[in-house]
């Protein structure tokens, strides 16, 4: 029996009171043992936070944490195998959107699975890969994907969110080498079994994905346990052919999608959801480079020591970036937090921003300038202030990239 649940949602308490209700509904997939093993598989693409569009919010994150915790388990892990450029430069993907904070906060375990202990499976393409040993020992497994548009395959949301399962560069890397992108991801899928998948869909991101696109207000979390049903919602939401997503074509021509999928999609209600996303269109060097046929070959000579030493040098680091041949910038400088400032001439009255986008459910503005209340930095309530009365105190480090691309328009969809 095909099911899918979509909620509306904008504030913390929205989200929160939300997906309590919904995951009711799901009890019966959940362990008997209290003390079972549960992972939530996060989406932690780039240090780009969940505003932009590009990675989990942490009030979702927040929300199916204390589901877990108020129904009695207590082994419960977050994490994801973030961003193979990151994890190249050794940059913490995890400590930058204070996954880390909020794991401490919460009293749950944090993993990179990018240092995890690798078990080898074999997929139908022939390629050997090393998942995670967590994604497939865990108990109860929880996939938290972002819906964003994705260059490569067109939607990133559950399917391609399974990706984050595989240790490492050299294991991502294998999966673009032989065969096709898309249907190692469907393989993938098949290898490590989700129970149920909660899609963050608050703010999406659309035009040139996974880290470079816009973000979009849509305002909405799905729940669900088949993947591929969810995709096909998420396409219709972005009003997307889905036959322009690799990895659902690929689904569907392996027999995975069926008609009923389609008819439920169809019947669905999504009244006041669909947008029209703007689709991640490259430039011809990138669709050059990246096309499947030649994709192999670059990917080569990526990984090559020489590369990687060249692709270390800022100025060959600023072509790739400018070209669009890379998405994410590697900026080393880390983050200062010194505290929040509050102008209270520029705070609006009964505007409550602040406090709805706090994923720990603080008391702002009114404990702003506390750090001791429970502040895990994320810096929410600083980037979508729309009268910027919250100041920040300390050296923005690697966050001023992001406020370079993305500090006005994340006010205005907020």
């Amino acid at each position: 029996m095909l099911r899918l649940d979509v909620l509306r949602a904008y504030s913390r308490n929205d989200v929160r009171d939300g997906l309590f209700k919904t995951l009711e509904g799901y009890k019966d997939l959940l362990p008997a043992s209290k003390t079972a093993k549960i992972f939530l598989k996060l989406n932690l693409n780039s240090n780009m936070n969940a505003l932009t569009g590009n990675t989990t919010d942490l009030r979702v994150i927040a929300a199916v944490i204390e589901f877990f915790k108020e129904n009695g388990y207590s082994q419960i892990t977050i994490g994801d195998g973030t961003n193979s450029g990151f994890y190249r430069n050794n940059i913490s993907v995890i400590s930058r959107l204070c996954i880390d904070k909020l794991a401490k906060y919460y009293g749950v375990k944090v993993s990179d699975l990018n240092y995890a202990e690798p078990v080898e499976i074999k997929l139908e393409s022939g390629i050997k890969v090393g998942i995670a040993k967590e994604c497939l020992e865990t108990d109860f497994f929880v996939n938290m994907p972002k819906i964003k548009t994705h260059f490569a395959t067109g939607m990133s949301v559950c399917l391609k969110n399974m990706v984050g399962c595989l240790v490492g560069q050299e294991n991502k890397r294998k999966i673009h080498v032989r065969k096709n992108l898309a249907q190692n991801i469907v393989d993938i899928t098949k290898v490590v079994k989700s129970h149920i998948h909660i899609v963050d869909g608050l703010i999406s991101m659309e035009g040139f994905g996974p880290t470079r696109g816009t973000p979009i207000s849509t305002g909405l979390i799905m729940v669900g346990a088949d993947p591929y049903l969810i995709d096909l919602a998420c396409a219709r939401v972005a009003s997307f052919d889905y036959r322009k997503v690799s990895t659902l074509k690929t689904a569907e021509e392996t027999g995975i999608i069926t008609g009923k999928y389609h008819t439920f999609v169809a019947d669905l209600n999504l009244s006041g959801l669909v947008k029209k996303f703007k689709e991640p269109k490259t430039n011809p060097l990138v669709a050059f480079i990246h096309h499947p046929k030649r994709q192999k070959y670059f990917l080569a000579v990526r990984n090559t020591a020489l590369f990687n030493y060249l692709c270390s040098l800022k100025f060959i680091e600023n072509i790739l970036y400018r070209t669009g041949l890379r998405q994410d910038t590697y900026i080393n400088a880390e983050m200062v937090f010194n505290g929040f400032s509050l102008n209270k001439t520029l705070c609006k009255s009964g505007c409550t921003r602040c406090r709805d986008y706090c994923p720990t459910g603080l008391r702002l503005p009114d404990v702003i300038e506390d750090r001791d209340k429970g502040c895990i930095e994320c810096l929410y309530c600083f980037q979508v202030c729309p009268t910027k009365a919250i100041g920040f105190k300390g050296i923005l480090g690697f966050v001023a990239e992001q406020l370079r691309q993305y500090d006005e328009i994340t006010r205005k969809v907020a």
